[in-house]
């Protein structure tokens, strides 16, 4: 035995031992704190380039979003004019999103797509027995449904046509009415 710590020399190593074992439980907390941070990426650099066209797009959904309560309210024997109330409310906004466009380098382009309408009716309306709606029609690139006697928009088709220091991009898009 020693004297100046009263420990034999067998029992050194059993306290070394015990000494490690309580070092590794004080680290373990500090080991699940740290992992519990977590690491989170540089968000500026980790985003996906945007695509051009891309801010273009999600103006126009808040867009039509908003026009889409237009509709609402008109009968469906008058769904011109209930697409024409729409037109009135969405036609200015669509000139602001060309305009924003300029300041930030981007000319855009936006002309609604009557084709493209038609086409997104056709393969997005059901039809026959058992659906929940009335019938579709595709007027001016907007697709309205009659649902209870009214008429409801349902989407807008797009032509844009995109120039900015990248080149030039033409796109169609259908813009759906309830986001």
């Amino acid at each position: 035995m020693s004297r100046e710590t009263g420990v034999r020399g067998n029992d050194r190593g059993q306290t070394v031992l015990v000494a490690a074992a309580m070092l590794a439980l004080a680290l373990l907390p500090l080991g699940f704190a740290y992992l519990q941070l977590g690491y989170h990426e540089d968000v500026a650099a980790s985003t996906a380039p945007e695509t051009p066209g891309s801010e273009t797009i999600r103006l126009l959904e808040r867009a039509v979003y908003d026009a889409g309560g237009e509709a609402v309210g008109h009968p469906w024997q008058g769904r011109t004019g209930a697409v024409a109330q729409v037109n009135a409310s969405l036609a200015p906004r669509e000139r602001e999103i060309e305009a924003a466009q300029v300041e930030r380098g981007v000319a855009v382009r936006i002309e609604r797509n009557g084709s493209a309408a038609d086409a997104w009716a056709t393969e997005n309306c059901p039809s026959g027995a058992g659906r929940l709606f009335g019938d579709c029609d595709a007027i001016g690139g907007m697709v309205v449904q009659e649902r209870a006697g009214e008429t409801h928009l349902l989407a807008v088709a797009y032509d844009l046509r995109v120039v900015d220091d990248r080149g030039e991009t033409a796109l169609t898009v259908v813009v759906r009415a309830d986001g």
